[in-house]
């Protein structure tokens, strides 16, 4: 689980830095915006068809890197192996745009090709610092 003391990094404006992995091995890290479900898992918001959603696909091993953006030497970091899901993912993308924008609805809805999902990574392995 993620500690009491590092989920308020998850639950501010904090911007995320997901690691997956390319079809070639090599490592594709992107930056994103984040949240958690009940301290256990981080969940990431993407669409279908982006890179780090293909390269979950077909390897769903992951990281992801959360700097508290009041202290950079505070942080949480989370290893684990992904789902992907588009239940819930709309209404999930506009939490994530009061979150990070202070508006009520996601702006670009419609916009991409792919339809929204919802990347959920267990707290399997957590490290925190600060």
């Amino acid at each position: 689980m993620i500690p009491e003391s590092h989920v308020d990094i998850l639950e501010a404006e904090s911007y995320a830095q997901i690691a997956t992995v390319m079809p070639d091995g090599t490592p594709h890290v992107t930056p994103v915006w984040v949240d958690h479900e009940d301290r256990e898992y981080v969940l990431v918001n993407t669409a279908r068809g982006r890179r780090k959603e293909k390269n979950i696909r077909a390897n769903p091993k992951v990281g992801v890197s959360v700097l508290d953006p009041e202290d950079p030497y505070r942080y949480v970091s989370v290893r684990g192996t992904a789902t992907l899901t588009e239940e819930g993912a709309v209404e999930h993308i506009d939490r994530l745009a009061q979150q990070y924008m202070g508006v009520e609805e996601y702006p670009h809805h419609g916009e991409e090709s792919g339809a929204r999902v919802i990347v959920r990574i267990p707290a399997e392995n957590v490290i925190t610092s600060g």
